[in-house]
């Protein structure tokens, strides 16, 4: 499962890191405490005159399918199971053609003590290099609001999950892993002339566990588990 995340670097940053490009005006906001139904930024690939073009986007974190009559429904669909996603209402179409990567610093995850309480841990690369998430984006648009006006189209996404690793810290911490993606499997994801859903799936979940292998869990102050809370101090290891 992932229901928080971090994710504070620069516009300029981000661009670099995912060899991607974005809007002159695009903003991003730094966050260390990163909720559902926030604005987060997203990787795509979208073909312009033919060519993939990799892009840089922000979308709502909770994917609401063209179908949903309001956007609501998105607070229940920000993380989608690889298990059923081919076959869900709410995800089938976008897995299909609207494959995302969304790049995080770390997310937090709780794991529950023996005394009954939870503790929280923040999972990242050890380097502090950034990790991008297998995600799906759809663009959903708004009944009330004639063509053209402002907000329109709403931009959403949701991050696949996967069974945690059998055994180690991971599967120690909870039954689920959302789904972090190799250099080559993110290009594979990302491509927008894939036809292939279901081979794509298999591919990226390969190769999740040994990216997975190689991060490090911290335990990090509780006050994380307040959304009003976000700040720097919420990723520091507590002793």
């Amino acid at each position: 499962m992932c229901g928080r995340y971090v994710m504070a670097r620069a516009v300029g940053d981000l661009v670099a890191e995912l060899e991607a490009e974005a809007d002159a005006g695009l903003e991003l906001r730094a966050s260390w405490n990163v909720a559902p139904t926030s604005d987060v930024p997203i990787v795509l690939e979208r073909l312009v005159e033919g060519v993939p073009r990799r892009q840089v986007h922000v979308a709502t974190w909770g994917l609401v399918p063209r179908w949903a009559k309001d956007p609501s429904v998105g607070v229940r669909s920000f993380n989608a199971r690889s298990e059923t996603v081919l076959e869900k209402p709410t995800f089938r179409t976008a897995v299909k053609s609207r494959r995302c990567g969304v790049p995080v610093e770390g997310y937090y995850e709780w794991k529950k003590l023996p005394d009954g309480k939870k503790q929280p841990y923040l999972v990242h690369t050890a380097d502090g290099t950034l990790t991008t998430f297998a995600g799906l984006y759809e663009w959903w648009k708004d009944p009330a609001k004639a063509d053209g006006d402002t907000g329109q189209w709403l931009l959403s996404c949701s991050i696949l999950t996967m069974a945690s690793p059998p055994d180690g810290e991971l599967a120690g911490l909870h039954d689920r892993l959302p789904v972090p993606l190799t250099r080559n499997g993110l290009t594979e994801w990302l491509n927008p002339a894939a036809e292939d859903p279901a081979a794509l799936l298999e591919l990226v979940l390969a190769g999740a566990y040994a990216v997975a292998a190689g991060w490090q869990l911290d335990p990090v102050d509780p006050a994380v588990g307040n959304v009003r809370n976000d700040s720097p101090e919420l990723t520091v290891p507590i002793v």
